[in-house]
């Protein structure tokens, strides 16, 4: 789906802030509220926008233990192991990608000991053939 400057800006504040009120957006993107409401339920319409949620704060993100554990998955077990890992809240996004590796999963943990005990749990899932883990030391940019 292709979309215009304005819905593009409207995204942005909406990601950088999602309770930002709906006067603000229109001053940002200069059309009027009635215009902004229409435009923002459009995106929710063609999910686009698919929900609102909590962003942590700095303190909290800073105790956390970051990694990027990325998957060999057995032939035709995608499914089975995107099943396995949707159950386990740690999991906070998992990707396709190409290359040597099927799927990374980024995780996020409230402890190096949780950390240890959630990557080794991953790597005995049915249909995980190998990984490799690489802990995030720091975060430059986060959007």
């Amino acid at each position: 789906m292709q979309l215009d400057a304005i819905d593009q800006t409207l995204l942005a504040e909406l990601r950088d802030n999602a309770r930002c009120p709906m006067a603000l957006l229109a001053r940002k993107v200069g059309l009027s509220r009635t215009a902004v409401q229409a435009r923002i339920t459009r995106l929710e319409r063609d999910k686009v926008i698919t929900g609102y949620g909590a962003r942590t704060g700095e303190a909290y993100e800073q105790s956390q233990v970051s990694a990027h554990v990325m998957l060999t998955v057995g032939p035709k077990l995608t499914g089975t192991v995107e099943a396995a890992l949707r159950k386990i809240p740690e999991v906070r996004s998992l990707l396709s990608i190409s290359g040597a590796y099927d799927m990374i999963a980024i995780v996020q943990a409230g402890s190096i000991e949780r950390l240890d005990a959630l990557i080794d749990g991953i790597g005995l899932l049915d249909g995980v053939e190998r990984t490799h883990t690489s802990v995030v030391l720091s975060t430059r940019i986060q959007r």
